[in-house]
């Protein structure tokens, strides 16, 4: 009887030298991309080298955004890059921090796993890193691991120890290193300087890694006698020398590798038949960002804006939103804070859209609030995703519900109407890492409604990451205000989607819809929420924008369909 084989799976390690911020993430999604299109089944997979088990409790002005995957995984933002670069979907076994692999081997050494072993960082620590590797290397053919922070950091040294280990334990032509490295321009000498990358591929040899490919990330095109001298020097191939050349979209790169050679030479030394990518959607993609047919202006009003990373997602899903309507969207970051100074809402005029996305704590609050009474009354195109649906309740219930002192239990313990509060059944216990309502939930959606336009189906699943929700006790008072629950979970106890009936454009959610998002498949929110901000833009003139609708039409410059009434809209039609 034959016996049966098991397929090998081929590995692919991405590390990092010279600093860091040089596109790690995205181009390991590249890479996978670029196997994807070649017909191979690929995941990805990122170790961080910090000590906190999940970036779940960590500053997002330190660590940027928190992704947040089907499973209820709070994961590091490159996960997202992944999804969004591929078909491959991302679980909590898909990123693994040293914090985690401290704590399962301290766990097992307390349970006596080790039989009294004296527990080590090698073979220990290491054999566990590998052993979370495997992990993910089921249905696919193709492992893709990105490792944190650069060749020399302390705290990298036992994942890439780990990965050294790795190519004796399988077939050796089953792994391949990817190292990405810096060769800066130097303008004032007119020549680019391989040094740099001569010292972090020197560091990486030290460890017992020979790099099989170079990404040499640079703002020049690499000429054949530099790839020489780098070759020469850091012993890989000419052809294994590739140009990262900086791009103005990350949607770029995968093109921008494949033109290098990229794919081929990864095949090639993987032993895999080599096949040209498919890369028609890539094409079709950046074609719609470099000729886009028009424009639009879009305020995202939040409260970390001065680490862009922190909404790393909900900017390229506005991207996305623009793609699916063949339009630029610019973006206009508005600190909420700001607005809470007087006449702080002119940071919106002239806007085509306002989006309030989510977030923890106090701080800035009421200006995200009075950036939703800017748009409801303006009838502005709004957006609100998590704490922006709680702010926009908050402002119905204040402004046109008569519920003048209404509030958020996360804000206030003294407010008469907590419009947003805990569930009776959630208790804190004074822990707030893994409390929240995380991951992938059904949601019913009605059918007269912006949210059903936008989808197309009754049920739908979106990803969460938030504590407070809706009370229903004020549903039926809200309701009868001008609210639309247009999304309830199947049970009907939790509010998923708000919607202001006479309004051309305003819809809430509590979930992260930016998640699920891809060039290729652009959130249907958000295609929606663009493409309400361009019928915007095209029903009035510049002039008129972000001006009081009855100051406008008091002066007879244009007519509207929708009336403006102070407080409480009325009289619009669907």
């Amino acid at each position: 009887m034959k016996r049966k084989t098991h397929k090998r799976v081929k590995y692919i390690f991405v590390t990092g030298g010279v600093l860091s911020s040089l596109g790690k993430g995205i181009a390991a999604a590249s890479i996978g991309s670029l196997l994807e299109c070649s017909g191979l089944k690929i995941t990805l997979m990122k170790l961080d080298p910090y000590i906190n088990v999940d970036p779940g409790t960590m500053n997002p002005f330190q660590h940027g955004e928190v992704y947040v995957t089907d499973d209820g995984a709070e994961a590091d933002l490159d996960l997202g890059h992944y999804e969004r670069f591929t078909h491959a979907r991302m679980r909590r076994a898909n990123n693994v921090t040293a914090g985690r692999i401290y704590h399962d081997v301290i766990q097992k050494e307390r349970r006596g796993d080790y039989l009294g072993s004296t527990v080590q960082v090698i073979p220990h620590i290491t054999d566990e890193i590998k052993k979370h590797i495997r992990e993910v290397r089921h249905g696919v053919d193709a492992v893709i691991c990105e490792i944190g922070g650069t060749v020399g950091d302390i705290e990298s040294l036992p994942f890439l120890e780990a990965i050294r280990q790795f190519r004796y334990e399988v077939r050796p032509k089953d792994v391949l290193y990817v190292h990405l490295t810096l060769v800066p321009y130097i303008r004032t000498a007119g020549e680019v300087k391989t040094k740099p990358t001569q010292h972090s591929v020197q560091k990486l040899r030290e460890i017992g890694i020979q790099p099989d490919i170079l990404l040499c990330r640079t703002e020049k095109l690499l000429s054949k006698s530099i790839k020489k001298k780098i070759a020469l020097f850091c012993n890989v191939d000419v052809d294994s020398v590739i140009t990262a050349m900086d791009v103005k979209s990350i949607y770029q790169v995968p093109l921008s590798l494949h033109k290098e050679g990229l794919c081929a030479n990864i095949l090639r030394k993987l032993g895999l038949p080599v096949r040209e990518p498919n890369l028609e959607q890539w094409q079709d993609i950046n074609l719609k960002i470099k000729k886009p047919e028009g424009e639009v202006d879009i305020a995202i009003v939040g409260k970390y804006i001065e680490l862009k990373e922190s909404y790393k997602s909900l900017s390229e899903a506005l991207v996305h939103g623009g793609i699916g309507n063949n339009l630029q969207v610019n973006f206009h970051w508005v600190d909420a804070e700001d607005l809470e100074k007087e006449n702080g809402t002119q940071k919106l005029e002239h806007c085509d859209g306002v989006l309030v996305p989510g977030g923890f704590g106090e701080r800035g609050i009421e200006g995200k609030i009075e950036a939703v009474q800017f748009a409801r009354e303006r009838k502005v195109p709004f957006f609100g995703i998590c704490l922006g649906m709680h702010c926009a309740v908050i402002e119905f219930a204040r402004h046109v519900a008569n519920l003048k002192k209404a509030n958020s239990a996360e804000f206030s313990s003294t407010s008469p109407y907590l419009i947003i509060d805990l569930l009776p059944d959630q208790n804190m216990n004074g822990n707030k890492g893994g409390t929240m309502r995380l991951g992938e939930f059904p949601c019913q959606l009605r059918k007269n409604s912006k949210a059903f336009q936008a989808y197309g189906f009754r049920e739908i699943c979106e990803r969460h990451r938030h504590r407070y929700e809706f009370n229903n006790q004020y549903r039926i008072q809200l309701e009868e205000a001008g609210i639309q629950f247009s999304g309830l979970s199947p049970n009907g106890n939790l509010v998923e989607i708000v919607e202001i009936e006479n309004h051309p454009w305003f819809v809430a959610g509590q979930f992260h819809p930016e998640f699920k998002s891809s060039p290729m498949e652009p959130h249907p929110l958000f295609k929606a929420f663009i493409a309400a901000a361009r019928t915007f833009r095209k029903s009035f003139p510049d002039k008129c924008q972000g001006r009081p609708m009855e100051e406008v039409i008091a002066a007879g410059e244009v007519a509207f369909k929708y009336p403006y009434v102070a407080g409480r809209p009325e009289g619009m039609e669907d």
